[in-house]
């Protein structure tokens, strides 16, 4: 089931529906029988679970660079020790 917007072109009701995809668009208005048109909207896409660059990689790279930068300073040190 989707969110689907609608406006009445004639007296600017503006309504959401809960719907399946495979439902036909509502054509007119409960309010004051207009046509309606169903707009387009923004959606709410959250990308959830391992595999995401959120979650995951960014970590991975962090730590990845902070070796890199290590190797190439040619320290040795543990994390632990101080100068």
């Amino acid at each position: 089931m989707a969110i689907y917007e609608y406006e009445c072109l004639k007296c600017g009701h503006h309504f959401e529906v809960w719907q399946k995809i495979t439902e036909d668009p509502l054509k007119t208005c409960e309010k004051c029988g207009g046509e309606l048109r169903r707009l387009i909207g923004q959606t709410g896409f959250i990308l959830k679970g391992t595999g995401w660059y959120v979650t995951d990689y960014a970590r991975k790279e962090k730590s990845s660079d902070n070796k890199k930068d290590a190797q190439s300073d040619g320290s040795s040190k543990s994390s632990g020790e101080s100068d």
